[in-house]
């Protein structure tokens, strides 16, 4: 973690989020602040995060790297209403696998895409209700130039339209379903490309795919489907 703490500067920021928070938190002043390593706030922002990965439809897993803020409205008998501000990481587990974000690895330094996701969450223990109303979450990956200047061997991030990119992931795709077993996997979705000179280009890829109704005798035309069959 702490490696990130220098790439505070990084390119432009790619908004995620579910449904839009108020322009403003309410007035601070009827709300307590809390400590943002108490035990009870980090099993809220827990719960949050959670909520907030299984919201998302694409992108990856988030993971806590710190409460930033947080401040809670406690209502009578109904239990409080959370505002909290997180700073997130993002993991190698994309949201459809529906992991949870504990169980996911953070990106290595040359990967790295953090920011920050800003929630209301509203517990009531006694009800045992858990609930996330809004969140919004912006996130930053790490510039090229830091990453350079500080692992200059390691890949670099490849535009997705580049078509050596669906070459990479189609025949690797290709070659795990010949040397796989009698089920077959159809090509979805790019979701991330780096690439590398290793005596020559080197792509690495990430994608999505699922099972196919084809078998290994039909023809290779057979595994790319567009992302509208999904």
């Amino acid at each position: 973690m702490g490696l990130l703490l220098p790439l505070v500067l990084c390119a432009l920021a790619a908004c995620c989020g579910a449904v839009s928070l108020p322009q403003q938190y309410p007035n601070p002043s009827p709300l307590l602040s809390r400590g943002c390593n108490n035990s009870d706030v980090l099993a809220v922002a827990g719960f949050a995060l959670q909520d907030i990965n299984n919201d998302r439809k694409d992108g990856y897993v988030l993971s806590l790297d710190r409460v930033n803020d947080v401040r809670e409205h406690r209502q009578d008998g109904l239990g409080s209403l959370f505002y909290l501000t997180l700073d997130v990481l993002e993991t190698d587990c994309h949201v459809l696998s529906r992991k949870a974000w504990k169980d996911c690895r953070v990106r290595s330094l040359h990967q790295s895409v953090y920011g920050q996701c800003k929630a209301m969450f509203y517990i009531n223990k006694p009800g045992r209700v858990l609930y996330l109303p809004a969140f919004n979450c912006t996130l930053r990956p790490v510039s090229r130039r830091k990453i350079h200047r500080m692992c200059p061997d390691c890949p670099s991030p490849t535009d997705l339209s580049d078509p050596r990119v669906l070459e990479a992931a189609t025949e690797s795709l290709a070659k795990f379903n010949n040397e796989g077993t009698s089920k077959q996997y159809s090509l979805i979705k790019v979701t991330r490309a780096s690439s590398q000179w290793v005596f020559g280009p080197a792509y690495f890829v990430e994608y999505l795919v699922k099972e196919s109704p084809c078998t290994k005798s039909q023809d290779s035309s057979c595994s790319y489907q567009s992302s509208e069959s999904v």
